[in-house]
This record gives structure tokens, C-alpha cells and sequence, in this order.
């Protein structure tokens, strides 16, 4: 599966790292679609991911330092080379999953998803 840039707007203010913006538009109640999407090399430290669903999400080399995924899908996400220190990820996703994602590419398995 290829990762997807998607035209609708919101994702498009993550594109151009207006996390700010993004952020005041979700609260808000402004919604959007982000699964599969393409974050490479973004960064998104700010980014409120309450209950977003990045289901195979490509985030290769995104700057991901403290992101709270609890209560996020991250099924077939992948996390090669991302920036993840201080995360939260699902319980449901083991140590051993997020390693392998970060070092060798794979997809995430979430299994409650």
C-alpha cells in the first residue's frame, strides 16, 4: 500500500507543520480522514492525536518526541526511523512491534484493531 497525500485541508496544514492550526480546527469538531496518509520526515511534536486513527500511516522520519497514541489506530502504521522518545503508544502494541517498525520498517499489528 502506497501512502496517500490527501487533498482535504486539514491534512494539508499537517503537510506545512501548522500543527497550531490543526489543532484549533480538531477542537473545534473539524474532522478528517488520515489513514494511510504520508507524514515522512514531518514533525508533529505538538500535534493533538486524541483518538485519531492512523491506520497504515507512513511515518518515515517524522519527528514524533512525545506524542500520547493512546486511543489511536495504529494498525499498519510504520515507524521507520521516526523520532519517537516519550511517546505513548497502545498497550495493545508490544515493545518487540514498535522496535521492529522503528528499525526495520514493518507495519505495526495492533491486535484489538
Amino acid at each position: 500500500m502506497k501512502p496517500r497525500i490527501s487533498p482535504d485541508e486539514m491534512y494539508q496544514l499537517l503537510r506545512d507543520e501548522k500543527i497550531a492550526e490543526f489543532n484549533k480546527l480538531k477542537a473545534q469538531g473539524k474532522t478528517c480522514d488520515l489513514t494511510g496518509c504520508d507524514f515522512r520526515g514531518l514533525d508533529l511534536r505538538q500535534l493533538d492525536v486524541r483518538g485519531i486513527d492512523f491506520s497504515n500511516a507512513y511515518f518515515r522520519g517524522a519527528d514524533l518526541r512525545s506524542l500520547d497514541f493512546r486511543g489511536c489506530k495504529l494498525n499498519g502504521a510504520s515507524l521507520a526511523d521516526a523520532k519517537i522518545s516519550g511517546c505513548f503508544f497502545p498497550q495493545d502494541i508490544s515493545a518487540q512491534e514498535i522496535l521492529l517498525s522503528l528499525e526495520q520498517g514493518t507495519r505495526l499489528r495492533q491486535p484489538s484493531q
